[in-house]
């Protein structure tokens, strides 16, 4: 089953950092032991979350061994590999093979915008660069090009392409896809994981996950055992926390802020470009981690 190659309540983990930038160990560690316990069983590492524009080669294959070390098994290690150029991506994910990655995370090249052709190429070159199970991340409004239907029937061919995480938000198009191909389909929009869900979709790849992989995964059982009432319920709790992580400034931001604020991890610091949460996104964020607090 696919949600064995990946997963099913995968987190999109940030990456902690000290204030000088710099990696931050401890704070790795206990965010690792942290997404374990509320029951993530698939973690990506060095995706768009993680900071991934901002890591070095070196950085992107040292978390990854230090995940894959931290979790021993316990959870799915999923690197995120792309870049806008095919030779990097694929000295990536050969890089993240060795550092122990059990799948790999292939966003559709940015910034330079091929050809749906240029895309089918780039994607199959860097699956063919391991032996690793491939999903792929379809997010148009990052990379400016969308990875259409067709394109992604045709990469369905690829033995090691599996999966597709749809930041992309066309419902309809997801479905059609999951009924023409054997893709399973991962929601990559918090706001959207019950619509997902409900529609067929093997898990979520989530970025408020950081915070709530619990609730999460309480999610996924209720739309899997057919109780939407449950699911409804689930998804309206978290309404506040998705709003404040995700419709403030963006994700690695605010999820680092929950964290810190939580205890979890030292600090929220992230790289420039991105700056951290002012003081009225932390109050915003402050009062949803308070819903989160109660029982649904």
């Amino acid at each position: 089953m696919t949600d064995q190659l990946f997963g099913s309540n995968v987190v999109a983990m940030v990456t902690p950092m000290t204030p000088d930038g710099a990696l931050c160990e401890p704070g790795l560690a206990a965010l690792v032991d942290h997404l374990l316990a509320t029951g993530c069983d698939g973690i990506v590492v060095g995706g768009t979350t993680g900071e991934s524009p901002t890591l070095t080669d070196a950085e992107a294959a040292r978390l990854v061994r230090a995940v894959a070390d931290r979790s021993h098994g316990r959870a799915r290690v999923i690197a995120g590999v792309g870049t806008y150029d095919t030779a990097a991506s694929a000295d990536r994910a050969r890089a993240a093979e060795a550092a122990g990655a059990d799948a790999l995370l292939l966003v559709c090249p940015y910034y330079s915008r091929p050809t749906q052709a240029g895309v089918v190429a780039h994607c199959t070159t860097v699956a063919d660069a391991t032996d690793l199970p491939v999903m792929l991340y379809d997010i148009p409004a990052r990379t400016g090009t969308a990875m259409e239907e067709a394109t992604l029937v045709d990469l369905a061919d690829h033995p090691r392409i599996r999966a597709v995480k749809d930041a992309k938000g066309d419902l309809f198009e997801a479905v059609s896809v999951m009924a023409r191909t054997p893709l399973a389909y991962y929601c990559g929009i918090d706001e959207l994981n019950l619509a997902y869900l409900a529609c067929g979709a093997t898990g979520v790849v989530s970025v408020v996950g950081n915070v709530v992989a619990d609730r999460n995964a309480e999610l996924i059982r209720a739309v899997r055992g057919g109780d939407l009432d449950s699911a409804r319920a689930l998804q309206r709790s978290l309404i506040p926390l998705v709003d404040a992580v995700m419709r403030t400034s963006q994700g690695a931001i605010m999820a680092k802020a929950a964290l810190a604020a939580l205890g979890i991890i030292p600090h929220a610091s992230v790289r420039l470009p991105l700056l951290e949460s002012p003081p009225p996104h932390l109050e915003r964020l402050a009062s949803a981690l308070a819903t989160v607090a109660a029982p649904v």
